[in-house]
């Protein structure tokens, strides 16, 4: 029999990508339920954490679980360099499975995620990736009309009908629960990307929506798929007001870069005029709306705030770019 060279590794079907930051305390529930997952024995399938430099007993609490997963293995990788984004990217370069199903470390699957997860992608051979439904697991009760604002938290509850992500309109799913063909990423996705994922108290988001819309230009479609169910728990402190605001207005930052990226030779100033145009426009028939009830009402601020950001987006990009430069300047003076 011919061995297999040492460097040779055999591709699964799935792998189950896991990045954590002082994930201990919430990873036993994540790996707990990956424990009792049905419909799969047939399946060759992996876990995988991306430690991106936990400071708790993150490593610890994986020890002790590797002992627990006799049905596949369970891997523990160390990601030095800070953000969501570098733990995606690292977990793409050690995955061996051909789709690869990101959790986060707060996401709770159904019985059958993993199961329907598989299926989907094995139905629909265009899908570069998909996504499905994410329910809020609310340790408090969120505020009245939550449903309006519930997206920043990654919670989507679209019906139960599968359908394409609008993509040509930033309408494109998180980057929780969401699940890759790793052919679809290696083919389209860049390894610098512009957004790395929020850092300490810097809230801008977009690195899953870059990353998706990568995929879209390349030819891949993005899919809905009801069949995929995820609890996300969210404690009482993402429901306070300064956070969502926040948070809000991260999404906001990231808007105009990211519409950059399927825009054609030409079009950056009629997008650029469309995004400061658009949002003064929404800015003032939001204030007219609510009034003097701004300031009192949750969601409304959020909303606001999230108009703010994107109005405010190419500005951040402009100083991203300049940031940029003069940190290309520097090296180039140090060497």
């Amino acid at each position: 029999m011919t061995q297999k060279p040492q460097n040779f590794r055999e591709q699964l079907d799935f792998t189950v990508a896991i990045p954590t930051w002082n994930g201990a305390e919430r990873l036993p529930q994540v790996l707990d339920r990956l424990l009792t997952q049905t419909g799969i024995e047939h399946l060759h399938w992996e876990v995988i954490i991306i430690d991106n430099n936990s400071s708790d007993r993150t490593p610890e609490v994986v020890s002790d679980y590797q002992k627990k997963f006799t049905q596949c293995q369970l891997k523990y990788f160390l990601e030095t360099q800070q953000g969501l984004a570098y733990g995606r990217l690292r977990a793409i370069k050690e995955a061996q499975g051909k789709f690869i199903a990101f959790l986060d470390d707060d996401n709770l699957a159904a019985s059958d995620w993993i199961l329907q997860s598989y299926s989907f992608g094995k139905e629909h051979p265009q899908a570069g990736a998909w996504s499905g439904q994410i329910h809020g697991d609310f340790e408090v009760k969120p505020p009245e009309d939550f449903p309006q604002i519930q997206s920043f938290l990654a919670v989507r509850e679209h019906g139960k009908k599968a359908y394409k992500f609008d993509a040509k309109n930033l309408k494109l799913p998180p980057g929780a629960a969401l699940v890759i063909r790793k052919q679809a990423w290696l083919e389209s996705v860049p390894q610098q990307l512009v957004f790395k994922g929020r850092i300490g108290n810097l809230m801008v988001s977009g690195e899953d929506t870059e990353v998706l819309l990568y995929i879209y230009k390349s030819g891949w479609e993005i899919w809905y798929n009801p069949k995929m169910e995820i609890y996300h728990k969210i404690p009482h402190w993402r429901l306070e007001k300064s956070y969502l605001i926040n948070i809000a207005r991260g999404c906001g930052l990231c808007i105009f870069q990211l519409r950059l990226i399927n825009a054609k030779q030409g079009q950056s100033p009629m997008i650029l005029l469309r995004t400061i145009l658009g949002n003064i426009r929404r800015l003032f028939w939001h204030i007219i709306k609510y009034n003097k009830n701004l300031n009192r009402n949750i969601v409304a601020i959020v909303e606001f705030n999230f108009y703010l950001g994107s109005l405010l987006s190419p500005l951040y990009s402009l100083i991203f770019y300049c940031q940029k430069i003069a940190n290309k300047d520097m090296s180039f003076n140090h060497d």
